[in-house]
């Protein structure tokens, strides 16, 4: 099976089922570091992603994806919103032209995810954000990408997880939590485990 429009549909709608049930989670995890909508912008910013590729009748998979991040970025103008819409509009200008992908492209519609939201972010790796949940993930995908979709997409998830949990003990640099200076270490970073949410939806919906 190859990735077409209609899998990239299904794996935004996932994505917003996922992201709406792990809605409480995330706002717990966001009142302490931040202010608390964390949950509520990925829902609905997700969900507008999803809503905004269903109601186009194409075939172009970057088309897709940036006519997702579009709506997303007109839904949830936040921080995270933006730059998880620009990760999506990133992924749609790299893979524009192109009807389906095998492995190696649904690899690069993530790393075009990773590299939007890095570029804009300006952060990195091992600086507690949301690239410690995906690159890892995006990493584990290429590693096995000679498997089936499906082991790919699992081992990204798996990943993605293990990079999440893993930013307690790292000191936060950006955003509200580096404000807590030391004490932020004690914390799991909201962002990564949105970037486990995204690794975990792609693996579901295949």
């Amino acid at each position: 099976m190859s990735w077409d429009a209609v899998q990239t549909k299904k794996f935004l709608s996932v994505l917003a089922e996922v992201m709406a049930e792990q809605k409480d989670e995330l706002i717990e995890l966001d009142s302490k570091v931040g202010d608390g909508d964390l949950g509520l912008t990925m829902s609905d910013g997700f969900a507008a992603a999803s809503s905004g590729a269903e109601a186009k009748e194409e075939e172009d998979v970057g088309k897709l994806l940036y006519f997702a991040g579009k709506a997303m970025a007109a839904k949830v103008p936040s921080t995270m919103g933006t730059l998880m819409a620009n990760g999506l509009m990133s992924a749609g200008k790299a893979l524009k032209g192109r009807t389906t992908l095998d492995n190696a492209g649904i690899c690069d519609m993530m790393q075009a995810w990773e590299d939007g939201v890095r570029k804009m972010g300006k952060a990195q790796e091992g600086e507690k954000t949301f690239l410690d949940g995906l690159a890892p993930g995006v990493r584990a995908m290429k590693e096995n990408a000679e498997k089936s979709e499906k082991e790919m997409a699992k081992a990204g998830a798996q990943a993605a997880e293990a990079g999440a949990q893993n930013t307690v003990g790292m000191l936060a640099v950006h955003g509200r939590a580096a404000i807590r200076g030391e004490e932020s270490r004690k914390l799991l970073d909201p962002g990564a485990v949105v970037a486990s949410l995204i690794m975990k939806a792609l693996a579901q919906s295949l």
